[in-house]
């Protein structure tokens, strides 16, 4: 829901969106001594709850909880490890692997038009968790930056994470 409200210092309208699901993000986040998430979905065995779509011997793949597009995946290693010189070849190896596959289960599920795939390496390159190194694979659709972002500062993901996660995990399931 979206409100306006005037503010009384320049009498411009200011706009409220209010979004409560993202409360969870923020608490999470804020969370001074936090356990690394990749790192408790790697060892919980509860894959819906913690969108965890495959399993891999070194790395897992991993729905995004707060994605850019429907599909956002990341590939992590269960090593905490926060830099990609401290992988070891099979971890690197099966990244890639990971990758190919999560692409055209990518590709088979939504029909993308590409992707964006790339690693955040730091908090000056982005990175949002610094200490758990993860490959971000996000499909992209032709005119996918459409006026909502760019008129209303919103993003719409049409689809609920379940169902991402019970498609991705499905389709992943048959590739291998």
């Amino acid at each position: 829901m979206e409100i306006l409200l005037k503010n009384p210092e320049n009498d411009h309208l200011m706009k409220i969106l209010y979004a409560p699901w993202r409360i969870t993000y923020i608490k999470w986040f804020s969370k001074k001594e936090r356990e690394c998430f990749l790192c408790e979905a790697s060892r919980d065995e509860d894959d819906a709850r913690n969108l965890v779509v495959h399993r891999g011997q070194s790395c897992f793949v991993i729905l995004n909880r707060y994605p850019y597009n429907n599909g956002h995946l990341m590939i992590a290693p269960y090593r905490h490890v926060r830099r990609i010189t401290d992988l070891g070849d099979d971890e690197l190896l099966e990244m890639i692997k990971l990758l190919k596959l999560s692409i055209a289960a990518l590709e088979s599920e939504y029909k993308p038009d590409g992707f964006n795939v790339g690693l955040n390496i730091g908090r000056a390159a982005g990175a949002g968790l610094e200490e758990h190194i993860h490959l971000h694979i996000v499909p992209r659709w032709v005119g996918d930056t459409n006026f909502m972002p760019v008129l209303a500062d919103t993003k719409v993901i049409p689809e609920s994470l379940e169902e991402s996660w019970r498609r991705l995990r499905d389709r992943l399931q048959a590739l291998f």
